[in-house]
């Protein structure tokens, strides 16, 4: 088992108890995000950093705006 710390940025993100440790360019789910680990850097034999980078999330309206929106008008 290995200690997998998932960062984004600067940002700890996860920390994780895992059998295999990702490969840079693999796709990844955390915290329901999707995204590409950019970075694989062991710490020790037991550690390993994993840097990612996440999709960006689409710009549009919220579902909670376009309910109210619809729920305004009569």
């Amino acid at each position: 088992m290995f200690a997998v710390h998932f960062f984004e940025e600067r940002n700890t993100l996860l920390t994780q108890l895992l059998k295999s440790i990702p490969a840079a360019g693999d796709d990844v789910k955390v915290k329901g995000r999707k995204g590409k680990v950019l970075e694989v850097t062991p710490v020790d034999e037991k550690n390993f950093q994993v840097f990612v980078k996440f999709e960006s999330a689409p710009k549009g309206k919220s579902a909670v705006e376009e309910a109210k929106k619809k729920k305004g008008k009569k």
